[in-house]
Formats: structure tokens, C-alpha cells, sequence
């Protein structure tokens, strides 16, 4: 960062994603990323954003990107869960910031989740 103006569009890019991830209260479409010691261990941390930059970038509204700790699954992290209203929950593992860029553009954009990412419970 070497101006103003670059500083100014971190801040502008990350009150986005704030706003994202906020916009959980709705009711809508939730993605959770486990963000315990495990998970960020694992590599959770740029999942989480480039979760966050896909749904901004795409202006998709009634999508909140939000984190949790533990999920439970230390083993499988970084791990990403997809909440539909009146859908099965859907649990993705081993997730990487490719992977998190398909979940969206598969799964939350055009409906088909993506059985290589997912656990079966």
C-alpha cells in the first residue's frame, strides 16, 4: 500500500464483505466457514475470504459468507458449510480457495452442489 486511494479501496473492499457477512440475520442463504485454531491451522482464512470476494464480486444479495469455531471435523478442515432455507444442509471438506470459488458458482449460483467437495454424513 503506497497511497491513500489504495488504502481507500482495501476499506471500501472489506466494508463489502463486512456487509456480507452481516447480512447473516436475513434468513437466506448462509455459507459458514469453521474458523477454530484448526481450521485457520488448515488454511480457513483465505477460504473464508475468497468465499467473501466471490459473493461480493458477484453482486449475490440474500448470500451471507459468516464464520464459526469448531465444527467438529479437525481432520477435514478447512471445512465450509451451505444453509438453503428449506434445503439439506450441505458440508464441504478439505476446502481450498479454488474449490471455495466452484462451491459458489456451482452450488450457490446454479443450484448443484458439488458432490467431489462433500461429506457424506
Amino acid at each position: 500500500m503506497k497511497t491513500l486511494q489504495e488504502l481507500q479501496e482495501i476499506r471500501e473492499r472489506m466494508q463489502k464483505q463486512l456487509g456480507t457477512r452481516q447480512a447473516a440475520e436475513t434468513g437466506d442463504t448462509r455459507i459458514v466457514v469453521g474458523m477454530a485454531t484448526c481450521g485457520i491451522a488448515a488454511g480457513a482464512r483465505p477460504v473464508l475470504s475468497r468465499l467473501a470476494d466471490e459473493v461480493v464480486s458477484r453482486k449475490l444479495n440474500g448470500v451471507a459468507v459468516v464464520q464459526t469455531g469448531c465444527i467438529g471435523m479437525c481432520r477435514l478442515e478447512p471445512i465450509v458449510e451451505v444453509y438453503e432455507p428449506g434445503k439439506e444442509k450441505v458440508t464441504y471438506v478439505k476446502v481450498t480457495p479454488e474449490m471455495a470459488s466452484r462451491i459458489v458458482t456451482d452450488h450457490i449460483v446454479n443450484g448443484n452442489p458439488v458432490a467431489d467437495y462433500m461429506v457424506m454424513e
